[in-house]
């Protein structure tokens, strides 16, 4: 499998495949393909699998893309302007947010995973349901904005916004802090949670937040 990232304001990812090679995505991610591709849909996984992709934000079926052709080309589209990230999970596993799986090849494989702890979850903003990656292979994320990557070292601590988290590695701990303070929490114009992920391991971050975008657009719409 071959791949390209293409375009820079809403980017895709166009993979060349060889005969008999496959990727999968969720329902809609698919923008263009060639000749010699054939589609089937199923709940990739079965019911359970399914069922708990569907609290991550991810479509219950999954569409595959098989190549019937050598050099059959398709490609999957971010949905919001960002970026394309690659992740070669064969180097490791790893827990990504709810919305943040485009697509990858069917030596991957995907299911719900929940964090460490319950308030981790209830008071994430990403919800109690995460995705882990896991297999081996190449998969594709979508990150909002611009992508920042931090390898954090043993004990090291990172204090993100809520949201703005993309992914890391299954050795970086999550957790949710409260802001202290209740000027900050009520003055200060952000949420009342920051997500604190420790070290070791490697961290996506997103520039932007789309949730929080689309919030304030809605408010500034008149209303009747």
């Amino acid at each position: 499998m071959k791949y390209e990232i293409i375009g820079q304001t809403v980017p895709a990812v166009e993979v060349t495949l060889s005969a008999g090679e496959s990727m999968f995505t969720q329902s809609g991610g698919m923008v263009w393909q060639t000749e010699g591709i054939k589609m089937t849909t199923n709940a990739r996984g079965g019911l359970a699998k399914s069922l708990g992709r569907m609290f991550t934000g991810e479509s219950i079926f999954m569409a595959n893309y098989t190549a019937e052709a050598e050099g059959a080309k398709i490609a999957f589209g971010s949905t919001v302007p960002g970026c394309v990230v690659p992740v070669d999970i064969s180097q490791g596993e790893m827990i990504v947010q709810k919305g943040a799986f485009l697509c990858a090849q069917q030596s991957v494989d995907l299911k719900a995973t929940f964090t460490k702890k319950f308030s981790a979850g209830l008071f994430g903003g990403e919800g109690f349901i995460l995705q882990r990656l896991f297999g081996s292979g190449m998969a594709f994320i979508e990150v909002d904005g611009d992508k920042v990557e931090r390898i954090l070292a043993p004990g090291e601590v990172l204090k993100v916004d809520t949201g703005n988290v993309v992914a890391f590695d299954t050795s970086v701990s999550y957790d949710i802090e409260t802001v202290k303070g209740l000027g900050n929490i009520f003055l200060g114009g952000e949420g009342l949670f920051l997500t604190k992920l420790t070290g070791p391991g490697r961290v996506i971050l997103q520039t932007q937040n789309f949730n929080d975008f689309a919030g304030r657009v809605i408010s500034m719409m008149p209303h009747k």
